[in-house]
């Protein structure tokens, strides 16, 4: 893609947020410091992009095509980082092949930052993913999973701290309940804790103790349930708490052209998104910081 067709179609579908009460345009241009989050959800093992036959699919999506896009947005903004909202394994042959080695492989070439487990991530066995796992030169983080009674113990983080530009990003994971979507035997011994009181926690320690500018959370819960309003979703989590930023989400494959923003518990803006499903689409969302770390937002998803 042409440098200058993919900034025309990244602007024509950005929406301006204000987060924390101050607007970009208040901004000095010369103070203002630009962090830009890329990411990914459900991608289901899917390396190559879809045929010219594959309906409303065709043309779309692979490794290389968004190894690219990634490589022109490093360049036009090296303070950017690169992130995963889980179910990177199965659906295509090459999981079934590989066991999640190619997948991993993958996204370490493209340098993934971070990741989250998705409950398809426990399709080889919670022995499966640890085996995996030297071939990921990126953190998972994941904070309601009790992985210690597992083989996963100390390998998965509640959260990791970037600085990019003198700004502090607090990142942490959260995962949907396996019970139900995933067989006991495969992801054994692990602990399921309440995704919405561990944000609780995972917020206010990235907010107030490690005193982050930009707190984001890497959610696998799903953007919402039409028929169980009650159950964690991400705009539950984003209603619920007070100190997150930013929710990328995955699960429910849900696309949104542009972020949605909603309300938290003290009334301030949240972004939430989520981009679909199998890799075709990236999302990025730039962050704005003036001279005080007051900051605006704004979103796009972009076809791969």
């Amino acid at each position: 893609m042409k440098r200058r067709d993919f900034l025309q179609q990244t602007a024509a579908t950005t929406a301006l947020v204000t987060l924390g009460g101050v607007g970009l345009q208040s901004f000095s241009t010369s103070k203002t410091k630009q962090i830009t989050i890329l990411h990914t959800n459900d991608v289901h093992s899917h390396i190559d992009p879809f045929g010219p036959d594959d309906g409303r699919n065709a043309n779309k999506g692979g490794v290389a095509r968004r190894a690219n896009l990634v490589e022109a947005i490093r360049n036009e903004n090296p303070n950017t980082l690169l992130l995963d909202a889980g179910d990177i394994f199965q659906g295509t042959p090459y999981f079934n092949f590989y066991g999640g080695e190619l997948e991993f492989k993958l996204m370490s070439m493209l340098k993934y930052d971070a990741a989250t487990i998705g409950n398809h991530d426990f399709d080889n066995g919670i022995d499966g993913l640890y085996k995996q796992l030297p071939h990921a030169d990126f953190e998972f983080v994941t904070a309601n999973y009790d992985f210690s009674n597992t083989i996963m113990d100390t390998h998965v983080k509640p959260y990791k701290i970037f600085v990019k530009d003198g700004i502090k990003i607090g990142i942490f994971g959260l995962g949907i309940a396996l019970d139900g979507l995933v067989l006991k035997s495969l992801f054994k011994e692990t602990v399921y804790l309440n995704p919405i009181e561990i944000a609780q926690d995972m917020s206010r320690i990235l907010k107030e103790d490690e005193q982050c500018d930009l707190v984001i959370c890497l959610s696998h819960l799903g953007y919402n349930y039409k028929n169980n309003p009650n159950i964690a979703s991400d705009l539950n989590l984003a209603r619920a708490t007070k100190d997150i930023d930013l929710i990328i989400g995955g699960h429910t494959h849900t696309f949104l052209r542009k972020p949605t923003i909603e309300k938290n518990i003290i009334d301030k803006n949240v972004l939430v998104n989520q981009v679909g499903c199998y890799g075709l689409y990236l999302g990025r969302i730039d962050f704005y910081f003036d001279g005080d770390k007051n900051k605006s937002a704004n979103g796009t998803s972009i076809i791969v």
